[in-house]
């Protein structure tokens, strides 16, 4: 089933950008799924059983690095 997820981090760090910027770098490493860049989101499309494992390990590593950081996530199905 195909999939999109719209997700904002906000690490609660006076240096914000960084951590976004690894986060983001990361999923883009998983072939398969399309990604586009927002200001204040980015937008994942692909297969649910590709996506959800992959933001379950990353967003589980970013909060083992940084465990003050929110995750905002809207997840729609037979989007894009």
């Amino acid at each position: 089933m195909k999939i999109s997820v719209e997700i904002s981090m906000y690490p609660l760090l006076e240096q914000y950008r960084p951590p976004i910027i690894d986060f983001i770098d990361r999923l883009s490493q998983n072939p398969g799924i399309e990604i586009e860049y927002g200001r204040m989101s980015t937008f994942i499309f692909g297969e649910y059983q590709q996506i959800m494992p992959m933001l379950q390990t990353e967003i589980h590593t970013t909060l083992k690095e940084i465990p003050e950081s929110v995750f905002i996530i809207k997840l729609s199905g037979g989007c894009h």
